[in-house]
């Protein structure tokens, strides 16, 4: 600032300017980093003996984004400065662990070179992570049971609404047959989507058979029994009783009946909105008493056997929990009481998952607790009422959707360009030429501006800038100031700020997504998400930036992340002006971003806003090849002849009557552009085939794709001799691909 006043009198130099122009100024300097971000970082170096600051590591980084919050124990920071995934949680060995950017490498590379030429945004999916969280839920309610000696078991039910991708449902079923596994469905789509990928399933697993029920709805239930499925059908409303017994016995198919209640416990952060006497689904004490009244007026009593309530998702406390499972352990013995064959006692979900690293109770982004204390604390009040009561221990159920699947899937994508501010130097400022157009008003603004600077009174000097900044903003709007002129005096302004330390510039990344398809949550409830750069994470991130995505919507855009922040340490990308090291672990110059702990219901609620559709799909497995993984499916993301079907459009339609434009305008002439006919309507044919997302590169992999139905894949059999045949060369990746 003491420069900014010298160039009032340029014949005397302020007190201090000297000290100033040679890097003394006794002024605030402006940080590149937040005090809670650094914070972190420092303390990861403090750490580390001998650490200099100056030298930055991954272990800066990881502490910097937090990844050893989030991310444990499934993902970390390697040596190269990339995140690498621990498939199979603590028990991954060193030799497992899988680089994600080596994944999307070898999924975006062109076909030519090895790759699998699919086009970013990617999600990557990876079942063993899926596998690992589903034993590990288990493990902990077997622990917790064995440890209290609860005299029943535990048998869980995944909610597909949280995902309802059938590799994933059948994973789920795949892997939980051995515990008795189950799924949940909450519409007819989702009934008919369990019961058949619960054919492979254990035939103890329940299919519990939530939401809202017409005759149909209650009619298909009730066939599942006929096909030896072991459904269970809650009533949400009191007026479904009336159905359930009318279509049982017009089918002559005794049905198992479950009864949602309506806790008073209530869960007041967000997600607490379904919990509460006023919550939106389940039924009072009274309705229940009712709806055990006609059970039993119906010779149907016996059929109640499951008690179900939800107090909201991301329980944050176990203190909470306990408060609401013991509520409805106390409903569930009075129901025993009053002659119901209770069974089972399903806790709903609630299980919540740490998304900023917190491991606080006071957040809709964190839980104060792991697996094992949800476990314990349920088991323990469960037990407690029943043993109070002298009722049998039922079995506990839970329906833990976002706590299964949200770590197995990472949706990665890419950075393409930055819009930053620029603040000009002293010498540019060409203050003369400002002065000419000002009014009275913002002459006085400026030599007040100017004085303050001189006293070194920085709030003051930011009051003038912006009443300056004010007055020019008017004088244009009214014709009296040119637009140089106006220009002239932001930058004053910007340079201003940026001297006093006020100014911290925030960068622009514009990424290759959609918001509103790929993280819809943020858009609509402001839920977070973890994203990190997936590489260069052994360099200093050196600025601040939001991301803006491809749509044309203000709302298009990310500018909160974990930890408060409202914008993200970055690193500038190659080309820019900045990044070093040999294009940044092996990313080619380009720059990746990945949002983690996205798995639970991004890609349902995801929409076509501005004709954008889902990202490419890869499933990734843990393989013994030298890379320490193996593609086992991947699927092309939406064309944009697919995202216009969605809109009841007709892509082959539209191509013939764009073709005939072509024709009936070009008349088959190339007119020294090198366009002809054949080639405009090839190029037209590529639009369509394409995915609406910016291409780096061109690449034909949608057009290969659509000759294999869109997908590519392998059987069981031709991963296990891929990953054989190339278990002893190391530099051959291991992936099996059509």
């Amino acid at each position: 600032m003491p420069a900014l006043a010298c160039c009032v009198d340029a014949a005397v130099a302020p007190p201090g300017y000297a000290a100033f122009i040679a890097g003394d100024s006794s002024l605030p300097a402006a940080v590149p980093f937040s005090p809670s971000t650094i914070t972190a970082a420092a303390a990861a170096a403090a750490a580390e003996p001998n650490t200099n600051l100056t030298h930055w590591s991954p272990a800066h980084s990881s502490a910097l984004y937090r990844i050893d919050g989030w991310g444990a124990p499934y993902f970390s920071v390697n040596n190269s400065g990339n995140i690498t995934v621990r498939p199979h949680g603590t028990d991954t060995l060193p030799h497992q662990e899988i680089d994600l950017v080596k994944i999307v490498k070898k999924v975006s590379d062109p076909k030519s070179v090895g790759g699998l030429g699919l086009q970013l945004p990617l999600i990557v999916r990876l079942p063993d992570v899926l596998k690992n969280r589903l034993e590990s839920l288990q493990s902990a309610f077997e622990l917790a049971i064995q440890a209290q000696g609860y005299e029943s078991h535990y048998q869980g039910v995944y909610p597909v609404k949280c995902n309802q991708d059938r590799f994933v449902v059948e994973d789920i079923v795949k892997v939980g047959s051995s515990f008795r596994f189950g799924l949940e469905a909450g519409s007819k789509p989702e009934l008919l989507l369990a019961m058949t990928c619960l054919c492979k399933g254990s035939p103890e697993a329940l299919l519990v058979c939530n939401g809202f029920k017409d005759a149909e709805y209650i009619s298909l239930a009730l066939l599942a029994r006929k096909l030896a499925l072991n459904t269970v059908i809650v009533l949400e409303q009191e007026e479904e009783v009336n159905l359930v017994i009318e279509m049982s016995k017009k089918l002559s198919i005794r049905p198992v009946i479950g009864i949602r209640a309506k806790l008073r416990t209530k869960h007041s952060g967000h997600f607490g909105s379904t919990s509460g006497e006023k919550g939106k689904f389940g039924l009072t004490t009274t309705q229940i008493l009712r709806v055990v009244k006609k059970l039993q007026d119906s010779g149907m009593l016996d059929c109640l056997q499951l008690l179900h309530f939800h107090i909201g998702s991301q329980i944050p406390s176990t203190a909470l929990l306990q408060d609401g499972v013991g509520e409805a352990a106390q409903i569930y013995s009075e129901l025993v009481r009053l002659g119901a064959h209770m069974k089972v006692l399903d806790i709903g979900g609630g299980l919540g998952i740490d998304y900023d690293g917190s491991k606080s109770g006071n957040s809709d982004l964190s839980v104060s607790y792991g697996l094992q204390e949800y476990a314990s604390a349920v088991v323990n009040a469960v037990r407690f009422v029943c043993d109070r009561k002298s009722i049998k221990h039922p079995i506990i159920c839970s329906e833990s959707g976002r706590a299964i699947v949200s770590h197995h899937s990472i949706l990665i994508f890419e950075a393409m360009s930055v819009t930053a501010p620029t603040t000009p130097s002293m010498s540019e400022i060409n203050l003369p030429f400002i002065m000419e157009g000002l009014s009275e008003d913002a002459r006085s603004d400026y030599c007040n501006l100017s004085d303050a600077a001189m006293r070194h009174e920085n709030e003051t000097c930011l009051h003038y800038a912006d009443q300056l900044k004010q007055r020019c903003v008017e004088q244009f709007k009214e014709g009296t100031l040119g637009m140089e002129q106006l220009a002239a005096v932001d930058g004053l302004c910007e340079l201003v700020s940026k001297v006093i330390g006020a100014y911290e510039p925030v960068q622009t990344y514009h990424v290759n997504l959609s918001i509103f398809t790929s993280i819809p949550d943020f858009w609509s409830i402001g839920q977070i998400f973890p994203i990190v750069p997936i590489h260069r994470l052994d360099e200093r991130p050196e600025v601040r930036g939001i991301l803006s995505d491809l749509t044309c919507d203000s709302d298009g855009k990310i500018d909160k992340f974990i930890g408060g922040e409202s914008s993200l340490p970055l690193h500038e990308l190659e080309g820019d002006g900045g990044g070093s090291g040999g294009g940044g672990g092996g990313a080619n110059g380009r720059y990746y971003l990945g949002m983690f702990l996205g798995g639970a219901y991004e890609e349902a609620l995801g929409g076509v806003h501005n004709l954008f559709g889902g990202p490419s799909v890869v499933r990734v497995s843990q393989s013994d090849g030298p890379h320490s993984f193996a593609v086992t499916r991947a699927v092309p993301g939406p064309s944009c002849g697919d995202v216009l079907r969605v809109m009841q459009h007709e892509p082959e339609l539209m191509f013939e009557t764009l073709k005939h434009r072509a024709e009936e305008f070009c008349c088959g002439q190339d007119h020294g552009n090198g366009i002809g006919n054949d080639a405009l309507a090839s190029s037209l044919a590529r639009s369509f085939h394409n995915m609406p997302y910016l291409a780096a590169m061109s690449s034909s992999c949608s057009l290969t794709a659509m000759n294999n139905n869109g997908f590519y894949y392998c059987n069981e059999e031709e991963y296990n001799a891929a990953v054989d045949s190339v278990a002893g060369e190391d530099e051959q990746w291991s992936y099996c691909c059509a």
